[in-house]
């Protein structure tokens, strides 16, 4: 926010007569909250938004703010499905995910600082803390590409030959975890709900299903549940319903985790849920910006022609100054240490 902001001028003009700033000293800036969604984020369906990274102004209503340019889509040819996207304050580069490549973007300028295709292409990747690393799954494949995020160069191809079953009852699907690493909760096929697994014991330990609602035919990815979160306090878990198109919260805080009677109707089958970083707000990947503490729908995303926008690849990220200073991420995990 700028001095040309009238609110912030008459406080800053106070400010000085009352002797606590200098004529010339400007004053603080507001920090600004963003929230970045990477489009085509429902497989390569553009009617959800078209091809670009859009961005919300979490301030003000979640105001359609701009669209940041990634791929040039060629006529007779589908738009690349986005499979992630991940950022860092610390570097100021933002990351976009396809089928096959990898775009950086550079958060201030809004250029792409490299693009480039990698071996068994990309699925959802994470970045390091420091945010100098990229780890980025093959699509569906048995290897991870470590990447360096400022120069997009591959340092090293990980095969951790893991399978995608493991203790559980049938293969993995999303999943998270607590903020110790101790807790994993987990999607699996043929399930409306998710299994709980020890990540020190390598045990599953409980099996929990939705209760109140039958499974029924899905759109996409063909398990009931795809999507699941824990908000940052780890206080409550929240989990995708395709077939009713609903979100159900689950009480974390007692194992295995409870059902509340709290159940969210959403605008299509939800395929993913995140959460902002200070845990106050849910994002639906059917667009439903959702207040976590009254389970109320806030807003619904658009663009800057009216189109409801749908993405499963949303984050939030914080400026001031017009810098950035902090960053979410794609993935629903606890936060307590």
């Amino acid at each position: 926010m700028s001095l040309t902001d009238s609110r912030l001028r008459r406080l800053w003009m106070l400010a000085v007569a009352a002797g606590l700033l200098a004529p010339g000293q400007p004053a603080a800036a507001k920090e600004r909250h963003l929230l970045y969604a990477a489009s085509p984020g429902i497989r390569n369906y553009v009617e959800y938004g078209g091809v670009g990274v859009l961005v919300f102004d979490m301030d003000h209503g979640y105001k359609f703010v701009k669209r940041i340019p990634t791929w040039t889509t060629v006529p007779g040819k589908e738009a690349e499905n986005v499979k992630g996207i991940a950022a860092s304050a610390k570097t100021g580069m933002l990351y976009v995910s396809t089928l096959t490549r990898m775009a950086a973007i550079d958060l201030l300028t809004e250029k792409t600082a490299w693009d480039k295709a990698f071996e068994g292409g990309c699925d959802r990747m994470a970045i390091s803390p420091d945010g100098k690393i990229l780890y980025v799954p093959s699509f569906e494949g048995p290897h991870w590409t470590v990447v360096n995020a400022a120069t997009g160069e591959v340092i090293a191809k990980v095969v951790p030959m893991s399978g995608g079953v493991g203790p559980f009852s049938n293969s993995i699907r999303p999943f998270t975890v607590n903020g110790s690493q101790t807790l994993c909760f987990v999607n699996v096929n043929g399930l409306l709900g998710f299994e709980v697994g020890d990540l020190r014991t390598g045990k599953m330990l409980h099996r929990v299903e939705v209760a109140g609602f039958k499974q029924g035919p899905v759109k996409r990815h063909g398990c009931p549940s795809h999507g699941i979160g824990m908000t940052p306090d780890e206080k409550e878990l929240w989990v995708c319903d395709g077939a009713n198109s609903r979100l159900h919260i689950f009480d974390a805080t007692v194992m295995p985790p409870k059902q509340t009677a709290t159940s969210i109707a959403v605008r299509d089958q939800p395929g993913w849920i995140t959460f902002s970083i200070d845990g106050r707000w849910a994002f639906a990947s059917t667009g439903e910006v959702i207040d976590a503490r009254t389970k109320k729908i806030v807003a619904a995303l658009k663009d800057e022609t009216g189109r409801e926008v749908h993405s499963e690849k949303v984050l939030e990220i914080v400026f001031d100054n017009d810098k950035p200073v902090r960053a979410g991420n794609q993935f629903g995990v606890g936060a307590k240490r």
